[in-house]
């Protein structure tokens, strides 16, 4: 093992099959780390001394508005195994690099469910704590046992717990104090062994009764299909047409700004947090501003689901910035609320 050899970078790299959106940009330096001594020599490397660095993974939470005048690590760390279980729990670990969606398939066909909500979210795994991912009544964080981080700036790796990571709505502490300081190399989730079916979201329980498991509990199986089937019906495939997924977060506010708010807008969508806030659906604010399936430039919003912005090709990052401020422009003139997008701009 060469611990001082070069690393390999990779000049003038092109990112576009790098980042969902399928921007044409560039960065002067890349690297694709396979394994971690490749992320330490491609920090040390004398060609990237105080040059800004991006990790990317799927590229599926990023807005690339120009040329990256840095060093990208493109990490395809690879690997997954039961790393131990006892009377309550399966612990499961798996690397940065491995896709998201195949890692939950494989828990499932291992027989260990507890990830099937999430099934579907485009990105990898080392992603997943950063952005906290959730859908359909579960969070990554309650299945969360601990991960492993690199420290960029002394080359350290770091085992941090869910205490650690300070996992909020969308939200941790990689996303805030720790940005741009660590890389996460692995995951290790914990999978109760009493599995509980969560089935209670309206769309999910609406595609279970049509596929016959109405009176039934549903099995792990059953719950990640319905999850599936109602994904696909509702986003756009980054394969086909480029996008990020949801583009905003769902805002949370105050009791006393939602009763205002409702005497306003009696048919809006809300959900009551157990600590007495309340959630709005993003994509239905959006929608009564007019949003949906409305182009900008060369980018747009989805006709589907105005939650989602797109690049029906050709379209720079920047277009879609302006087209995400134009609506949070709107969205606040309207209805007093600021929306926070949830992709990193750079």
């Amino acid at each position: 093992m060469h611990q001082h050899a070069p690393a390999s970078l990779l000049d003038s790299y092109p990112l576009q099959t790098h980042n969902t959106f399928g921007f044409d940009v560039r960065a002067r330096l890349a690297c694709r780390v396979e394994r971690e001594d490749q992320l330490l020599a491609a920090v040390r490397d004398p060609r990237v001394a105080g040059l800004p660095r991006l990790v990317l993974g799927g590229g599926s939470n990023i807005v690339l508005t120009r040329d990256f005048d840095g060093l990208v690590l493109l990490v395809a760390l690879r690997g997954r195994r039961l790393v131990r279980e006892d009377d309550h729990a399966w612990y499961v670990e798996a690397a940065a690099g491995e896709n998201w969606h195949t890692f939950v398939e494989w828990t499932l066909a291992e027989d260990m469910p507890g990830l099937e909500n999430l099934a579907l979210i485009p990105g990898t795994v080392g992603a997943a704590p950063i952005q906290n991912i959730g859908a359909y009544g579960l969070e990554m964080c309650e299945r969360f046992a601990s991960l492993r981080a690199v420290e960029l700036a002394t080359g350290e790796t770091h085992e941090l717990d869910a205490q650690a990571c300070r996992f909020g709505y969308r939200d941790s502490f990689f996303k805030r104090e720790g940005r741009d300081r660590f890389v996460i190399t692995s995951v290790t989730f914990r999978l109760p062994k009493t599995w509980v079916p969560r089935a209670t979201y309206a769309d999910i329980a609406r595609e279970l009764a049509a596929e016959g498991h109405g009176d039934t509990s549903p099995g792990p199986q059953a719950i990640f299909d319905a999850v599936v089937a109602v994904r696909r019906a509702k986003l756009p495939d980054p394969l086909q047409i480029g996008n990020a997924g949801s583009f905003f977060k769902n805002p949370v506010i105050d009791a006393a700004q939602f009763d205002l708010l409702q005497r306003q807008e009696p048919e809006m969508v809300s959900y009551r947090q157990p600590d007495g806030q309340v959630k709005l659906a993003a994509g239905w604010l959006i929608d009564q501003c007019g949003w949906k399936g409305r182009a900008m430039g060369a980018a747009a919003v989805h006709e589907r689901q105005a939650l989602v912005l797109v690049n029906p090709g050709g379209a720079s990052g920047a277009e879609v910035i302006a087209l995400a401020q134009a609506i949070q422009r709107d969205v606040r003139e309207r209805f007093g609320v600021e929306l926070e997008a949830e992709p990193v701009c750079l």
